[in-house]
C-alpha cells in the first residue's frame, strides 16, 4: 500500500482504536461494579475511589465505544487514569512495567488523542453532525 491508500484508512482505523479502547475500558467498569467478568477486582466496595474509577470506566468506556460525546468522555477518562496512575501505580514502584500502571498510562495517552483528534469516521458524533 502506498501513503495515500493508507492515508485514506486514517479516519476509519482511528474509529477502530476508539472502539476497541472503549469497549476494553467498559470491561474494566463493568468487572469494578457488576463482578463481570469475575475477577480481584469484581465488586469492590461503593465507598472506595476504584467504584469512582468503575462509574468513569463504565459510563465514558460506553460513550467511547459507541463515538458519542467522545471528547468529553475522553477528557475525564484520560484525567481518570492520570489520576489511578499517580495514586494507585506510582507510589508502589517507579517502574510501570512493576507497578502495574502500564494500562492506566496507556490508557490515558490513548484518550488524551481522542480529545484532540475526535471520533472518527464511524461515530454517533460524527452522524449527529
Amino acid at each position: 500500500m502506498n501513503t495515500r491508500q493508507l492515508n485514506a484508512w486514517s479516519p476509519k482505523m482511528l474509529s477502530i482504536l476508539r472502539i476497541v479502547s472503549g469497549l476494553i475500558f467498559l470491561e474494566h467498569g463493568t468487572q469494578k461494579l457488576l463482578g463481570f467478568p469475575p475477577g480481584k477486582l469484581a465488586n469492590i466496595p461503593i465507598n472506595n475511589m476504584g467504584a469512582y474509577a468503575g462509574l468513569v470506566e463504565f459510563a465514558c468506556g460506553a460513550l467511547i465505544a459507541l463515538g458519542l460525546f467522545t471528547r468529553p468522555a475522553a477528557f475525564l477518562a484520560s484525567g481518570t487514569m492520570a489520576v489511578a496512575y499517580w495514586t494507585a501505580h506510582a507510589p508502589q514502584n517507579a517502574f510501570p512495567v512493576n507497578n502495574g500502571g502500564d494500562a492506566a498510562i496507556l490508557y490515558c495517552f490513548v484518550f488524551l488523542y481522542l480529545v484532540f483528534a475526535g471520533p472518527g469516521a464511524w461515530s454517533v458524533d460524527g452522524r449527529r453532525r
